[in-house]
């Protein structure tokens, strides 16, 4: 059996206080599910609060960072900020890439100050709308995976995790279809991997996918064999819905 990564991006939502209510309800509904790699996403604010209470099995990651170590950049997070706090950090959502200036560049820096700092990088790449109708699909995420790799080892890659998530389906209810999103992974992500590394780390590094995944849809996208876990949403602020998710992967 493959060994899933299911990871919940809260966004910005949750105050501390409202995080571990969240966290204690959803714990019971998951903890279970030891052959799946569970990550929960808060805002950097309920970071420290969410840790204590996650047992051995569940990580904890950011939602972001900053490639520096430190210095004058006024609300940031550094990547030593993070260490020992949490495993995990999401780099090149699309939404910061679409709403705060993010590009390959700043993304390919923030890899490797995670890896660095011993946090695993979860690294996001798709395209937008007017990409995916315009037939752009291969050439943006090629671009985006390229990138992120840039100057990384084997040993290097093999302690990320890439997750596909098409723009055009992030919280609009449309998502890919299992067959589609497999396609991406196969042919523009691992595919690349194994020409940028080798077949051996293609096939071990995880590909998640991200974009409207529900309870609804997760079976069919995990029992793809190039789907190898999920990035989720809005589903995961609904404890019973992530739990379905997380059923869904221990079970393919």
């Amino acid at each position: 059996m493959r060994k899933f990564i299911i990871a919940g991006n809260w966004k910005m939502n949750k105050t501390p206080t409202e995080a571990v209510e969240l966290t204690n309800t959803l714990l019971p509904e998951i903890v279970e599910a030891v052959n799946v790699e569970r990550v929960l996403c808060p805002p950097f604010v309920s970071l420290a609060a969410v840790a204590p209470l996650l047992p051995e099995g569940i990580g904890l990651g950011a939602q972001n960072m900053h490639w520096e170590k430190s210095g004058a950049f006024t609300g940031e997070i550094s990547a030593p900020m993070l260490a020992g706090l949490v495993q995990y950090v999401i780099l090149g959502h699309s939404e910061r890439r679409q709403y705060f200036g993010e590009t390959d560049e700043s993304v390919n820096k923030k890899v490797k100050s995670a890896l660095a700092h011993a946090l695993t990088p979860i690294i996001c790449v798709g395209e937008n709308l007017a990409e995916n109708e315009a037939g752009q699909t291969g050439a943006v995420v090629t671009r985006q995976v390229r990138a992120a790799y840039s100057g990384l080892s084997a040993d290097e890659a093999l302690k990320t995790v890439i997750a596909y998530e098409p723009v055009w389906a992030i919280g609009t209810g449309k998502a890919a279809t299992p067959e589609q999103a497999n396609a991406v992974h196969a042919q523009y992500i691992r595919a690349l991997l194994a020409e940028l590394y080798s077949v051996e780390v293609a096939n071990q590094l995880r590909i998640q996918y991200g974009g409207s995944v529900t309870a609804a849809n997760a079976e069919a996208l995990m029992k793809q064999p190039d789907i190898d876990g999920a990035l989720v949403g809005g589903a995961s602020l609904k404890p019973a819905e992530f739990a379905a998710i997380v059923r869904a992967a221990s079970t393919s």
